[in-house]
């Protein structure tokens, strides 16, 4: 099962997370927002990402508690106990991911690179016709999501 994630953080040089978003394949969706220090965040960040935090109630979670609510949601959504790919489009996507679980992932859970699956294109429709912003962790990754086209085997 693939698990598309996308994250929100202060900035490149020293990434510290502000939210994570979670699209299953099979459509369950799942959002945290946690604490983050504002001076640490870049001028895009305060300008971009900042300004959609706290729009979907429910989701601002302390750090020991996201990492309990990551885990029981990802078993949750999981089928027959199979195992479960996390796809990101950026490795820092799955390093904060680790951290945020004090790297520890549980062993059924894989990394899965994606940048070369994600269609562009898709992307944009996606965008264009939900009229959700981006740069927010969930609607990215509901992006990827939807413009995921897995390779050709042969």
């Amino acid at each position: 099962m693939n698990v598309f994630i996308d994250t929100e953080f202060t900035d490149f040089l020293d990434p510290q997370l502000i939210s994570l978003g979670m699209a299953s394949e099979y459509g369950e969706d799942f959002y945290a927002e946690v604490p983050y220090s504002d001076h640490a965040c870049s001028a895009f960040v305060r300008e971009a990402v900042v300004p959609l935090l706290r729009k979907i109630p429910h989701s601002y979670y302390s750090r020991p508690n996201v990492h309990l609510e990551i885990i029981k949601w990802l078993e949750i959504v999981r089928r027959d106990k199979e195992d479960v790919y996390i796809c990101v489009d950026y490795q820092t996507d799955w390093d904060l991911f680790c951290d945020v679980l004090d790297y520890r992932v549980p062993p059924w859970c894989h990394y899965k690179l994606v940048s070369n699956e994600i269609v562009e294109l898709m992307l944009y429709d996606f965008f264009k016709a939900s009229q959700l912003p981006e740069h927010h962790a969930l609607y990215d990754a509901q992006a990827n999501r939807h413009a995921y086209r897995a390779p050709f085997s042969k």
